[in-house]
């Protein structure tokens, strides 16, 4: 989901557990609490948590207010918060590092991801690569409500990965919605076919794949899918809502998320910490150097730089600020209960990730005045560092 754009000078099933600090010695890192508080208080949320990390440590983290509205149990930094649409890199990256392995191909067509589909499929979406797909330039729809198909979703009984199978099989066969490769249209189906292509070919369900092959060696965990926790207790945040002058908690379950169907899009949860050791993977990927990366130099860069004229990559918005001295990537994400955000400035190694457990214009406001702050707070720190 796209939304506000910072500093626009001119936009639940656990997988596994490493509560380890991301690369930093416990006693350096320093709380934003006292940044995050005022913030949340005038947005009136719920709870907000931030991290701040260079693309080799744990600079600065906070996480302020309740996991519940109502509730008195306090957010905490190991607490597991959704990330909505900024699972989207996650996407892209996984695709990349199947790449790599030589299992997938940035231009495999749709008939050769989907061989049993490719005679049913729309002619026009034959010839439609993966990498258009995570481009948001096939012509994939951004509303999937004909015909009942998201309804169809929500209801979908089977495992997440029959239900990508019908959400893939029933786009497939509609027409594109523009001729391929003309324009952009952001589509979470987009994405959600690209995770089950490579779900499909190498017979192991996208969930695992996104664990076995990108998170678990950046030891990017615990993390998981859907909403977090459980309705029967306040073990973890919950979303809320947000209808005007209501703002009420969602109990966590399957109607608190988006179907499953869709979870290359954006069902990720996690902790800031785990997620943070993934943006470093990404921070380090866009600046030179001899460290080895889980992935090549080449292939992040590939996954991070927009087209000419273009500033979408893949999962990725491409921006320039003067606040980090020239390139920025970054993206949101919001299943309409929680918001976050995340801001990568290579030029100057450091990465803002804010995360809100309210959606709407709230969770927006929130996370982006958070953003702004913990970039502000950055520039001191980094200042005052040099001076001494």
């Amino acid at each position: 989901v796209l939304g506000l754009a910072l500093l626009a000078g001119g936009p639940a099933r656990r997988l596994a557990a490493d509560e380890g600090p991301a690369r930093a010695k416990p006693a350096a890192t320093q709380s934003l609490d006292a940044i995050l508080a005022p913030i949340r208080k005038k947005h009136n949320v719920p709870g907000l948590a931030a991290v701040i990390v260079t693309s080799k440590n744990l600079v600065a983290e906070g996480a302020v207010g309740v996991r519940k509205r109502g509730a008195k149990t306090a957010v905490g930094t190991k607490d597991l918060w959704h990330i909505g649409s900024c699972t989207k890199s996650m996407t892209a990256t996984l695709i990349g590092r199947l790449v790599e392995k030589k299992k997938l191909r940035w231009n495999m067509t749709l008939a050769e991801a989907f061989p049993d589909l490719a005679k049913t499929m729309h002619k026009d979406w034959r010839a439609v690569t993966l990498e258009l797909m995570l481009r948001h330039r096939a012509g994939m729809p951004a509303d999937l409500n004909r015909g009942g198909l998201w309804a169809r979703l929500y209801q979908h009984s089977g495992t997440p990965v029959e239900a990508r199978r019908l959400l893939t099989s029933t786009v497939l066969s509609w027409p594109p919605t523009s001729e391929p490769d003309t324009k952009f249209l952001y589509s979470n189906a987009s994405f959600a076919i690209v995770g089950h292509a490579a779900e499909s070919l190498l017979k192991t369900s996208y969930e695992k794949l996104l664990l076995r092959e990108l998170l678990a060696p950046l030891k990017a965990v615990p993390a998981g899918f859907g909403a977090p926790g459980s309705a029967k207790t306040v073990e973890q945040p919950w979303g809320h809502q947000f209808a005007g002058t209501s703002r009420p908690p969602v109990p966590p379950g399957r109607m608190a998320d988006n179907p499953p169907a869709i979870t290359p899009a954006g069902r990720v949860h996690m902790t800031m910490r785990a997620w943070s050791r993934y943006i470093q993977l990404h921070l380090a990927g866009a600046q030179d150097g001899k460290t080895t990366l889980l992935l090549a130099r080449d292939t992040l860069r590939h996954i991070q730089t927009a087209r000419k004229g273009e500033d979408y990559a893949l999962g990725w918005i491409t921006a320039t600020r003067p606040w980090a001295g020239g390139p920025v990537i970054w993206h949101n994400g919001t299943n309409n209960t929680w918001y976050s955000v995340t801001w990568l400035a290579p030029k100057r190694d450091f990465a803002v990730l804010i995360a809100c457990n309210q959606g709407g214009l709230p969770g927006a406001q929130a996370t982006d005045a958070a953003a702004a702050a913990c970039i502000g707070w950055y520039a001191k720190h980094a200042a005052a560092r040099s001076a001494k």
